[in-house]
């Protein structure tokens, strides 16, 4: 049951209201999270910020692989919904690459290494070890890259604490419960 209000058009604040326009244009409709996130002009505008500015971070099949796999392992219900139907539908990814995907792999081995590194840096916290760094390295990406990877678990992480923290109705199919994937 959601814990905070879903605003209504009316109801959102000025400074969300661009930003959420902006969103409702693109997608056709408006999330519940973000109708819920715009309550506060500062933390969501600067979550779109931030969104829009890792849009340009590698690839959208890796990047929609590193939601699925921090919001697997941070246990975000409604962020799985969102990022399998972009995984499927704007990514272009197969069920099986979904599923792979939220456990931390792929088998593409470049985009494996990304969601590996991902997984354990969520999973450690960014405590890292240099052997997790190197590999990813040894797979292709930059050290820029890295930082790009970092970033990703740390937008998808905010939006997955979110939505654990306030549960706005989910409006995205519903996908199968991790310990049964």
């Amino acid at each position: 049951m959601p814990r905070t209000t879903t605003l209504r058009p009316e109801q959102v604040p000025a400074e969300s209201k661009p930003t959420l326009d902006m969103f409702t244009k693109s997608l056709g409709f408006t999330p519940n999270m973000m109708a819920a996130f715009a309550q506060s002009p500062i933390a969501f505008n600067a979550w779109a910020t931030l969104l829009g500015s890792l849009s340009k971070a590698l690839d959208v099949k890796t990047r929609d692989s590193i939601g699925l796999a921090v919001s697997e392992v941070n246990g975000c219900n409604y962020c799985l919904t969102v990022h399998s139907f972009t995984a499927e539908h704007m990514a272009k990814l197969p069920a099986s690459d979904i599923i792979l995907a939220r456990k931390g792999h792929a088998n593409d081995p470049k985009r494996d290494a990304a969601l590996q590194f991902a997984r354990n840096v969520i999973e450690t916290r960014g405590h890292v070890s240099d052997a997790h760094l190197k590999a990813v390295r040894d797979a292709g990406y930059t050290d820029a890259n890295a930082i790009e990877i970092v970033a990703l678990v740390a937008m998808y992480t905010l939006t997955n604490f979110f939505n654990n923290v306030f549960d706005p109705e989910k409006d995205f199919p519903a996908v199968t419960p991790a310990g049964s994937i």
